[in-house]
């Protein structure tokens, strides 16, 4: 079976949104699908493009009537999916219900092709914090329903039924096992702990709640060290606000490391210096209770145990994590300390145990509930 895959965006090799496309797209394939990969892409020299398969289908050209063009016109799109006899187009939100997007997905479905579309994250409203934004999403908000009308499924990794009035496929977020590595070495704990934490920071990551957490506990200056290891930018003033000068004011520069976006190597490194990773723990903030996050699952792959605040079903009991309360508490350093020095589980048993939340399986539900 034909498939297009359809992104309203770029990519980025550190990003992990990025990462857990092409592993989708990997599972898809390897299930016996043909994927064709359809992004936006702008040029070096600005020019706007929709890409299939490293392939220009259309140039929308330079400046303003370009950034127009690609919020409206879906001709190149629905034209390779009528001449390619596309079978089912699996398109990820980018909250961008409107007028157009539903002309998009109605004009594909008469081509005779199946419409899935997945919401990342459900609820998504309280993710826009800006005027802008907010904007964005109030178009978003007049058109949702109306789009979902006409799309066959919603690929959801919440607990939720419906969205939208739309029925859902609900997965979970998967692993691809060949491109994530296994930690090899268990640190000695007995004198310092490393956590780490993987994001495009927002503020619902929650990362500050443990900067705060240890702007407490150096304040009785312990001899046993903990540090924080922030892998991924912060993206908003407000992420900034949240974070920077709680490390000035409280002199923790030592202990919490900022390292930026990384990727392959240098992250794989930063894993093997990693004893525990931090998952979201700030998703109330955003709304939501339930959700299954790609990091919770990346950081088991790993082999290493994980602090977290929302409901993850896939996680709830096990051993190797540690449930943070869901409210704005600074995260409790010693009661972290005593959770990771109790630890037996070795990586191989960690990893071992998330063996059926690999992409292939999750994708092959994906095609299971469209081909009946």
């Amino acid at each position: 079976m034909k498939v297009l895959f359809l992104i309203f965006h770029g990519f980025s090799d550190a990003n992990g949104i990025t990462k857990k496309i092409r592993y989708q797209i990997k599972a898809l394939t390897d299930d016996g699908m043909d994927v064709r990969l359809c992004h936006y892409h702008i040029t070096d020299d600005g020019h706007r493009q929709w890409v299939v398969n490293g392939e220009v289908i259309s140039d929308l050209g330079c400046g303003v009537k370009a950034k127009i063009k690609k919020r409206i016109s879906y001709r190149p799109i629905t034209d390779f999916v009528g001449s390619e006899k596309i079978d089912w187009v699996y398109i990820r939100s980018y909250h961008n219900a409107n007028p157009f997007t539903i002309t998009l997905v109605k004009t594909i479905r008469r081509l005779g092709a199946k419409v899935v579309m997945e919401i990342p994250t459900y609820p998504y409203d309280r993710e826009y914090s800006t005027f802008r934004r907010k904007l964005d999403l109030f178009v978003d908000w007049l058109f949702r329903r109306s789009l979902a009308v006409h799309l066959n499924n919603i690929v959801t990794f919440s607990n939720e039924d419906r969205i939208f009035g739309c029925p859902t496929l609900r997965i979970s977020n998967g692993i691809d096992f060949d491109s994530i590595p296994l930690k090899q070495h268990v640190n000695d704990l007995s004198v310092e702990l490393h956590l780490i934490g993987v994001a495009e920071i927002h503020f619902w990551h929650g990362f500050d709640r443990v900067v705060k957490g240890l702007a407490a506990y150096y304040q009785s200056d312990p001899a046993y060290k903990v540090y924080f290891h922030i892998v991924g930018n912060l993206n908003g003033e407000l992420e900034r606000q949240e974070i920077l000068p709680v490390i000035e004011e409280n002199h923790l520069q030592q202990y919490v490391i900022l390292h930026g976006a990384q990727s392959g190597a240098a992250l794989d490194e930063l894993f093997e210096k990693a004893d525990c990773g931090v998952g979201s723990l700030g998703r109330h903030r955003s709304g939501i209770t339930h959700i299954k996050t790609l990091k919770n699952r990346e950081y088991a792959a790993r082999g290493i145990p994980f602090i977290y605040s929302e409901i993850d079903d896939d996680f709830e009991h096990q051993p190797y994590i540690m449930k943070a309360p869901a409210d704005e508490t600074p995260i409790d350093i010693p009661l972290l300390i005593d959770f990771c020095r109790s630890l037996s589980l070795t990586p191989p048993e960690i990893r071992k145990s998330i063996r059926h939340l690999s992409w292939n399986e999750q994708m092959q539900r994906v095609i299971d509930s469209i081909n009946k």
